[in-house]
């Protein structure tokens, strides 16, 4: 049977996650887990890689890093959480380049050094699926880019990736936050995913929320 995801749906299984979960001392991320099926990843059609971004913030900081020549120096210390200059490039030996891959969500390069960000970077960030991507808007040319725009857009940006295991797992929202804005982030995540997916809802093996001590409460049929 084909799942029919709608607002009524969400809001339903949020409510049951609220009354069943106990109090916790720390504020509970909300958690959206999709099982798919009937993929093959060995099929590059099959693989499930993109960014979207949400309606709503997740309730969790995004941390963003660029790396930028003296062109955006000045514009990019003022909006992104650091920055690495194309100079001090040299300084990130391989235990500092990891350290800086670990502590940020996004990294974004100005495009006119984006070769050496890679050739000092990209064994770090690449593992971590990282690197600066155009698809999410983070490689920026030297002069004309809306760097503060591109940093609020960040905040709700996320990746849906399912490349090895037919799971998906990720945070829409906080316990706290309104239902409709959880439920909005969910629906919304569904939307995109079915539509990169080769048999659309039929991929589609089952779907949950969580909170982050929680157990699975599983989306009515």
């Amino acid at each position: 049977m084909v799942l029919s995801m709608n607002k009524e749906n969400v809001l339903k299984a949020l409510e049951t996650l609220k009354k069943e979960s106990k109090q916790r001392k720390f504020k509970q991320s909300v958690d959206l887990i999709i099982a798919l099926k009937d993929l093959d990843f060995k099929k590059a059609e099959h693989q499930v890689d993109f960014f979207i971004t949400l309606h709503h913030p997740t309730g969790k900081k995004v941390k963003v890093c660029a790396f930028v020549g003296p062109e955006l120096k000045d514009e990019a210390s003022k909006v992104f959480d650091s920055v690495v200059l194309q100079d001090d490039f040299p300084k990130y030996d391989k235990r500092k380049a990891k350290k800086l891959a670990k502590n940020y969500d996004f990294f974004v390069a100005q495009a006119n050094i984006m070769t050496r960000v890679a050739s000092t970077f990209g064994r770090y960030l690449g593992v971590r699926g990282k690197m600066p991507n155009p698809k999410a808007g983070c490689v920026v040319p030297s002069k004309g880019a809306n760097l503060k725009a591109l940093y609020d857009k960040l905040q709700r940006t996320i990746k849906i990736s399912a490349k090895k295991v037919p799971l998906i797992q990720l945070r829409v929202g906080t316990e706290d936050m309104p239902g409709e804005q959880v439920a909005d982030n969910v629906l919304f995540i569904y939307d995109q995913l079915i539509h990169h997916l080769p048999n659309e809802k039929h991929n589609i093996k089952a779907v949950y929320l969580k909170l982050t001590m929680s157990k699975p409460v599983k989306l009515d049929k």
